[in-house]
């Protein structure tokens, strides 16, 4: 969430900005700034009023004091009306809030000015390109094919059991899984990252918290009996953690990685990216997550990109790192890198990691603060990245790797998985 005093500073900054992302709604900015001004007429009138009353209430103590009972019943009086008057001026005040947050929730975060101009994933900027393109045999086939043959993923009886969407695991392609989640998590507390085992549900403060309500309330798969939400990606939970909290700064930087199972409605998606692991409502993924002083987060997303990049170096994956464009970024996020890796059967790129700086906007949401050198209390800034996220992992994994004899592995994965290749 934004903060209403820089809105106000920055007016103009906020509106180019916000078209930097192609937001519609910049009128959305005036409105405000109106309630904010109502807002802040009236908490000053609340104000005023409740001092009258404690100044009034004050002079009926004295008046009694001294005897002299009729005046002071005439000020109690006054103050019974003061009273109903404070009591509507209160009511308003709640309507004001009510209107502000509302509003202010639908702003998106604003794009760091290194964010490109742009609408689409088509504007989007190639920032590196990495490992090696891989030459497949004649006759090789998608990923959707190779489960099949190896009997790594029954999608049919995941249907059965949950529906479309929801993959079934079976056998050598279970351990794939299990041995990547491990690898993974591994890599990340090997660079100092603390692990944490979440919650799979939260509620809805902690979902506001992320940014994903009101944004992404349509993708979230919503238990309306409880009010809670099956998460989307471990960041919301995670996050969390920290919420309403003043971090020592001996504490800093925090450093988090969770493991978990991700729940998302995907609703609206059709067509070939959406053909076995490439879209899914339910998968695996690892996440990392920091939180530091706003001076240095800039300098940590971009340690962060180099920490998803050697991941993929290990892996043994054509990969290639874009910076988003302002129409394609995430609405709470101020930069975003992306990764995406090269799916040789299919012969197109597909995306398997978001690193990201949030700045203040998630931080400020869920008051997750710092006490600065001069003792000041302040926002921290808060990053998160997938470290990885596994469907196209695995189908990219499968494609590229696959030879007539079999899927030859990656040397990274032949300890945790125990063999060499997939036969």
């Amino acid at each position: 969430m934004l903060q209403i005093n820089f809105i106000r500073q920055n007016i103009e900054l906020v509106k180019q900005r916000l078209a930097v992302r192609n937001f519609s709604n910049i009128q959305i900015v005036d409105t405000i700034l109106e309630i904010d001004d109502a807002l802040r007429g009236v908490k000053h009138e609340t104000e005023t009023i409740q001092a009258s009353i404690n100044s009034a209430s004050k002079e009926i103590g004295m008046l009694m004091a001294k005897g002299e009972k009729d005046i002071a019943e005439g000020k109690k009086q006054e103050v019974s009306q003061l009273k109903i008057d404070l009591a509507n001026k209160t009511e308003k005040l709640d309507d004001l809030e009510k209107q502000f947050q509302k509003n202010i929730l639908l702003l998106p975060n604003l794009p760091h000015s290194s964010v490109p101009a742009g609408k689409s994933a088509e504007d989007n900027e190639v920032v590196r390109q990495g490992g090696q393109m891989p030459t497949l045999h004649e006759g090789a086939k998608p990923h959707w094919d190779i489960i099949k043959d190896y009997h790594l993923i029954d999608f049919e009886t995941g249907a059965k059991i949950a529906g479309s969407g929801f993959p079934l695991y079976t056998g050598k392609g279970a351990k794939l899984q299990r041995s990547l989640i491990q690898f993974f998590l591994d890599y990340n507390t090997d660079a100092g990252y603390v692990e944490y085992m979440p919650p799979l549900m939260v509620n809805e403060a902690t979902a506001y918290g992320t940014g994903q309500l009101p944004d992404k309330e349509g993708q979230m798969y919503h238990i309306t009996a409880d009010g809670l939400y099956l998460i989307p990606t471990a960041e919301v939970p995670v996050t969390n953690v920290y919420s309403n909290e003043i971090i020592k700064d001996s504490d800093l930087p925090i450093m988090m990685t969770a493991y978990t199972p991700c729940f998302r409605r995907e609703a609206g998606s059709f067509g070939s990216d959406v053909r076995g692991l490439n879209r899914v409502h339910q998968f695996d993924k690892v996440e990392v997550i920091q939180m530091v002083k706003p001076q240095d987060s800039y300098a940590v997303l971009e340690s962060m990109v180099l920490h998803v990049e050697k991941l993929l170096n290990l892996l043994e994956l054509p990969y290639r790192i874009l910076r988003l464009c302002g129409g394609d970024m995430g609405f709470t996020s101020a930069l975003t890198y992306d990764f995406e890796v090269y799916s040789a059967a299919q012969q197109k790129w597909l995306e398997v990691s978001s690193v990201s700086n949030f700045e203040t906007f998630q931080t400020n949401r869920m008051k997750i603060r710092y006490k600065d050198d001069q003792g000041k209390t302040q926002l921290l800034h808060s990053l998160n990245g997938s470290s990885l996220a596994l469907p196209r992992i695995v189908a990219s994994l499968l494609e590229n790797n696959q030879t007539k004899d079999g899927i030859q592995l990656p040397q990274i994965l032949h300890k945790y998985f125990g063999a060499s290749s997939i036969h």
